[in-house]
């Protein structure tokens, strides 16, 4: 069990900073509706809600807006959201997952296939990069939760595969079939996750030079604006050299 990420720059996710606030709540709105009308409104026993709500109050999302997203899983209204997956190259030959939530399978297809063509990428057949991933259980809490050995040991404890620090971050990774079980205990012993979800882990990671980061971001960041885009993954890695020179 690993203390330290070799992986950095695995996911890419956007800051609440820099996120438009409406679109984060949207999404988080959407992941709390279906995962109400797949398991039921009560979070103590439908696991997936528990943890979208948890994702929704890190981002500071409104009371509010967490209640009506659940009560509109049962309304008559309530849109038919169906679970998508796309997979495709980006630029340096990166592999990118993409996953989403969509009332119109049609729209969204098209939709990431063109934030792919227009940015040196291109959308492959499921199946052409998952296998390059492994499928596993991602908890996440922010570095002020502990420190990284009281993470690292509460994550042992739990029954966790991995533990990886930053200086924003704590993630713990889990097999598929114990993320429940680890969840729940990391919650009893550091409290309620950032986020705790099913998610890709690359099996190994692609450095990609200045010219295709610049690019590849573009096209990150293109795919995660898409309303229907819920998380994206990208086996890529980022030397620090060029990533200051991006953010210059």
């Amino acid at each position: 069990m690993a203390g330290h990420s070799k992986f950095k720059n695995i996911m890419y996710r956007k800051g609440a900073q820099d996120a438009k606030r409406s679109k984060l709540f949207a999404k988080l709105a959407k992941e709390i509706t279906v995962a109400a009308k797949l398991g039921g409104e009560d979070p103590a026993g439908n696991p997936r809600l528990r943890s979208a709500i948890s994702a929704a109050r890190a981002q500071s999302m409104p009371k509010d807006n967490i209640e009506r997203a659940i009560k509109r899983a049962t309304g008559g209204d309530a849109e038919n959201y169906e679970e998508v997956q796309y997979e495709g190259f980006g630029p340096g030959g990166v592999s990118v997952i993409v996953e989403g939530l969509t009332d119109n399978r049609n729209r969204t297809a098209s939709e990431v296939r063109t934030a792919f063509s227009k940015n040196g990428g291109n959308l492959g057949e499921n199946g052409s990069v998952s296998y390059l991933f492994d499928r596993v259980g991602l908890i996440r809490y922010p570095a002020s939760v502990a420190s990284a050995e009281e993470v690292f040991e509460a994550a042992l404890e739990a029954g966790a595969d991995d533990c990886e620090s930053s200086d924003d971050e704590h993630e713990i990774i889990c097999a598929p079939d114990a993320f429940s079980g680890v969840r729940d205990a990391l919650e009893a012993a550091l409290g309620e996750a950032e986020t705790a979800r099913l998610g890709w882990k690359p099996q190994n990671t692609i450095s990609v030079d200045e010219d295709q980061a610049s690019t590849l971001f573009k096209l990150l960041e293109a795919l995660d604006d898409d309303d229907d885009v819920q998380n994206v993954y990208a086996n890529y890695e980022v030397s620090d050299d060029v990533m200051e020179r991006l953010s210059a």
